[in-house]
């Protein structure tokens, strides 16, 4: 029998909370991590017929795709919308747990699953995250006090790569130097050239760490002017980030591929709409999941020939199309989502076959009704 505990380890081994933008809200809202789970339901919104469902389903956690609680809140009563839903999953023993922009941007994850569902091959990030920003250290130290002085820039937060700390390579070699008039030199003398076995130490730290790193240094190398060299590395793109490029099997016209991104999504009543010559070829896609028109550019920028994602408006989208041939088609925000409950729920149930895992397949999308011209 599975552990909530269990359960959120192997959640956010394949959606790593740190992967969330920072206004984000995401991991476990309520819920005991020492309780047993025996059922899991998987949604994108919180709502109360997903509550309804998860509480007479016998459900003990349901994991989301959107944060319940997103924006700053003070009080999570029960005489508050909000709260009320919480107070009900508390009061059943059922746990909730989100996991929001981190399954957006990890692989695979949300336009992962999007891309799957439009039978797109070859995916690779639209706008890849890239490594943070990243100094390089090499200081120059007599082997004698090599340990100490990586030790003191350790503590300060140098050498940590990933999961990975005190990270640190170095090589020796010989030192030259001649001291000059006012010197105080700890090795050698003044006027005279003197050469020292010294190993080159090399490690990385946070670029925010410079000041504090820079300040270990020097005060643990016994020289009066230790020497160093300190660059900033580029950033490399990493194979997570925002979105989805891929291309289809097989080219379709682009009032064809709207017809198919129609069939092959569960879309809310009002459809599919598309901007861009009809019977234009349709061979490159891209995609993402939920909100995306801030990366109509990119999209157009990556040489695809279609954007599928939600909430186009009108302003960006008649500015894009003013200067690009790209293609964009809104399929709807939980639409686009959706699929992700099952690539979760297939995460789950792998791990635990014993686990009931369902998806939450009714629509949540808040537009549910359409009308269409007068014949």
């Amino acid at each position: 029998m599975a552990v909530l505990a269990e359960l959120i380890e192997l959640l956010e081994t394949r959606y790593p909370p740190h992967l969330a933008e920072s206004w984000d809200s995401v991991g476990l809202v309520c819920g005991d991590p020492a309780d047993a789970v025996t059922a899991v339901l998987t949604c994108v919104d919180v709502t109360d017929a997903v509550v309804d469902a998860a509480v007479g389903g016998g459900f003990e956690l349901v994991v989301a795709h959107h944060p319940l609680l997103l924006r700053g809140v003070d009080t999570v009563g029960a005489h508050t919308p909000k709260g009320r839903l919480v107070h009900r999953l508390i009061r059943s023993g059922c746990a909730l747990y989100t996991a929001h922009t981190n399954a957006d941007i990890a692989r695979p994850g949300v336009s992962d699953a999007l891309g799957d569902a439009l039978g797109l091959v070859d995916m690779l990030p639209l706008q890849p995250t890239t490594t943070p920003a990243m100094d390089k250290w090499a200081v120059f130290v007599p082997q004698t006090d090599t340990d100490r002085v990586a030790e003191a820039m350790f503590a300060a937060g140098a050498g940590e790569i990933g999961d990975y700390s005190e990270c640190r390579w170095s090589v020796t070699g010989t030192g030259r130097f001649r001291p000059g008039e006012g010197a105080h030199p700890t090795i050698g003398t003044v006027g005279q050239v003197e050469s020292v076995v010294e190993d080159r130490v090399e490690m990385v730290a946070d670029r925010g760490r410079r000041e504090a790193v820079l300040a270990a240094l020097r005060d643990a190398h016994p020289y009066e002017e230790p020497a160093f060299d300190l660059l900033e590395t580029v950033p490399v793109a990493t194979d997570t980030g925002l979105g989805r490029i891929g291309r289809l099997p097989d080219p379709m016209s682009l009032r064809d591929f709207t017809d198919h991104v129609a069939r092959s999504l569960t879309v809310a009543p009002w459809g599919v709409r598309a901007a861009g010559d009809p019977e234009s070829t349709v061979t490159t896609v891209a995609v993402c999941g939920g909100a995306g028109d801030s990366l109509i550019d990119t999209a157009a920028a990556s040489g695809a020939d279609v954007f599928v994602t939600a909430d186009l408006r009108h302003h960006p989208v008649d500015e894009h199309l003013r200067e690009h041939e790209l293609a964009v088609i809104d399929a709807g925000h939980w639409a686009t989502e959706f699929p992700w409950c099952a690539q979760v729920s297939s995460v789950l149930a792998a791990h635990d076959p014993s686990l009931v895992v369902h998806e939450y397949g009714d629509t949540t999308d808040r537009f549910t009704m359409h009308a269409g011209p007068q014949a």
